[in-house]
C-alpha cells in the first residue's frame, strides 16, 4: 500500500502548481503557469484607450496522468480540481509604438487547488503566480484586429516541491504573444493567440522546464445580434527537453477542442464562454475544461 509520502512523490511528480495563472513546459510531468485554452472569441482585439477590467472564471478537472507514448499512468483515485476567479486590468495608453496601441495589463489569479491520490488529499487556497506586462495593440479595420506582447510570469504562487496542490511555479517565466481576431458582425469569427514560453530555473528543485509553443483559437459564426457560437481549444508542444533531476521523460504535448460562445455590444459589454476536453495527451495530466471571460464597462 502507498504510505502518503509516496503518493505525494506520485502526485508532485504529474501536477505540482497544475493551474498557476500563467508557461506551460513540464518539469516533472505536470501543466504549467499559463492554463492552455482560456482565452477565446476576442483575444487579439485591444479596447480603446482608457482603464479596462476582465474578470476571467473557470474550472479545470484532471482525472489521469499520460506517459511519454499517451498511456495512462495508473495512480490510483487519481484527481486534480482546480477554480480560478482572475481580474486583468488592462491600461490602454494614448501613445503611440510603430502605429499601435501602447497597452499594459496585469492578472491576478485566485486559486482553490485539490490534488488527491490513493486516499490522500492536499487542499490549497490563495493567490497564483502574477501575469504582467506590455502590449501594441492594431486595428487595421473594423473587423480585423491584432496585439502582440511579452508577458513575464512572477512566482508570487505559495510553493512547496512536497505540495502537489501548491499555487505557484516557483520560477520566473517569459513568454512573447501574438494574438489576432476577424471579428465581423455577421459571418465567420476567427480568434488565434499564439504563444512561446522561456522558463526560468526552478531552485528548489535545480529543474528548468523546457521551452513550448501553445496556442489557444476560436472559430465561430456571428449572427449580427453581438453572439457569437462555434467551437475552441488549444494546441500545446513542448520544443525543448527540461533540464534536471525532476525533468520529465520527454517533451509534453496536448490538444483540446469543444463548444464556445460569445456575446458583445457597441456598449463594452462582453461575455464568452468555453467548454472543453483534452485529447493526444503525453507527458502531462488529462481533463477537461470550462473558461469565462467578462468585461463590464464602468
Amino acid at each position: 500500500m502507498m504510505n502518503k509520502e509516496m503518493v505525494n512523490k506520485l502526485l508532485v511528480g504529474s501536477c505540482l502548481g497544475a493551474l498557476s495563472f500563467g508557461a506551460v513546459a513540464t518539469e516533472g510531468g505536470g501543466l504549467g503557469i499559463y492554463p492552455d485554452g482560456l482565452e477565446n472569441f476576442m483575444s487579439g482585439a485591444l479596447p480603446p484607450q482608457g482603464v479596462h477590467v476582465l474578470m476571467y472564471g473557470g474550472n479545470a478537472h484532471y482525472d489521469s496522468v499520460r506517459d511519454n507514448k499517451g498511456d495512462k499512468i495508473p495512480i490510483p483515485g487519481f484527481s486534480v480540481n482546480v477554480n480560478v476567479l482572475a481580474p486583468r486590468l488592462i491600461w490602454v495608453t494614448d501613445q503611440k509604438v510603430f502605429g499601435g496601441d501602447l497597452a499594459f495589463h496585469t492578472i491576478i489569479p485566485l486559486l482553490d487547488v485539490t490534488a488527491k491520490a490513493a486516499g490522500n488529499k492536499e487542499t490549497s487556497r490563495g493567490l497564483g503566480d502574477i501575469t504582467f506586462g506590455p502590449a501594441l495593440g492594431f486595428h487595421p479595420s473594423a473587423d480585423l484586429h491584432y496585439v502582440v506582447g511579452l508577458d513575464a510570469y512572477a512566482p508570487t504562487g505559495k510553493y512547496s516541491k512536497t505540495d502537489p496542490s501548491s499555487l505557484g511555479k516557483n520560477y520566473w517565466a517569459l513568454q512573447p504573444v501574438w494574438a489576432i481576431s476577424y471579428i465581423p458582425p455577421v459571418g465567420v469569427n476567427a480568434d488565434l493567440k499564439m504563444m512561446y514560453d522561456f522558463n526560468f530555473r526552478n531552485n528548489d528543485t535545480d529543474t528548468r522546464s523546457g521551452q513550448a509553443f501553445h496556442a489557444d483559437y476560436a472559430l465561430g459564426w456571428g449572427f449580427g445580434n453581438g453572439w457569437v457560437a462555434g467551437i475552441g481549444g488549444y494546441g500545446f508542444m513542448q520544443t525543448t527537453n527540461d533540464s534536471g533531476p525532476n525533468s520529465a521523460q520527454g517533451k509534453a504535448q496536448a490538444f483540446a477542442v469543444g463548444p464556445s460562445i460569445r456575446y458583445a455590444n457597441p456598449q463594452g459589454w462582453l461575455f464568452t464562454a468555453k467548454w472543453e476536453k483534452d485529447f493526444a495527451v503525453e507527458n502531462r495530466p488529462e481533463g477537461s475544461q470550462i473558461y469565462l471571460k467578462a468585461s463590464i464597462p464602468f
